[in-house]
């Protein structure tokens, strides 16, 4: 493997060979390309690490990629056969970049299934929502992302994910509203079916804390 190879997840490669990712020294040179095309000189002194810390930058951001969110759940299912009401994981913070542009995006993710005879660890949901958002998204695919995830790996009679969120590509650019807020909801199993257990989980999400 080249040195600086970037260590994917093997089922989330969408596609590409590991052998045609770049190593680190193409993605900074890449930066530098970027920078002559934008009128820059990459070698100021002010910009002269840039390309450095550009790389890590993105290697953080998307970080996602190195992540199988199934591997997110460790083993952490227990059973608990007499609860069988809502769980809701409600205003957990998430970051991720458009696809699009690579602005960034973040908001609040409001998480909630009804277990069926089984319960996930509290802190795997936060810990599912992270690795999806650490990847080049659109906020409706996130979203779907999130509850089959969840949906698939732990089994419940229902799962709803609700994703409130800024897009800087909505506000640094284009139309240039500054207010703007994009919500995106997946409703699976009983959410989608039953009303009233879908208005209970909106009822929560909508309550001040």
């Amino acid at each position: 493997m080249a040195q600086g190879k970037r260590q994917l997840a093997s089922a989330l490669r969408n596609g590409v060979e590991l052998a045609q990712v770049p190593d680190r020294a193409e993605a900074e040179a890449a930066v530098r390309t970027l920078l002559r095309y934008i009128g820059e000189d990459p070698e100021r002194e002010g910009l002269e690490r840039t390309p450095h810390r550009v790389a890590s930058a993105f290697q953080f951001l998307t970080r996602g990629y190195t992540q199988d969110p199934k591997d997110a759940i460790n083993g952490a299912l227990f059973s608990e056969a007499e609860y069988q009401e809502m769980i809701l994981c409600k205003d957990l913070d998430f970051y991720s970049l458009c696809e699009h542009h690579m602005l960034p995006f973040f908001g609040k993710a409001h998480v909630a299934y009804l277990p069926n005879k089984r319960i996930v660890g509290l802190s795997k949901v936060p810990r599912m929502v992270e690795i999806f958002a650490r990847r080049l998204q659109v906020q409706e695919r996130l979203t779907r992302q999130i509850a089959q995830t969840i949906m698939s790996e732990i089994e419940p009679l229902g799962v709803a994910v609700v994703l409130e969120a800024e897009h800087m590509c909505m506000r640094m650019r284009g139309v240039e509203k500054q207010n703007s807020v994009v919500m995106t909801s997946a409703m699976l199993g009983v959410f989608r079916k039953n009303h009233e257990t879908r208005q209970e989980f909106m009822n929560l999400i909508r309550k001040a804390n």
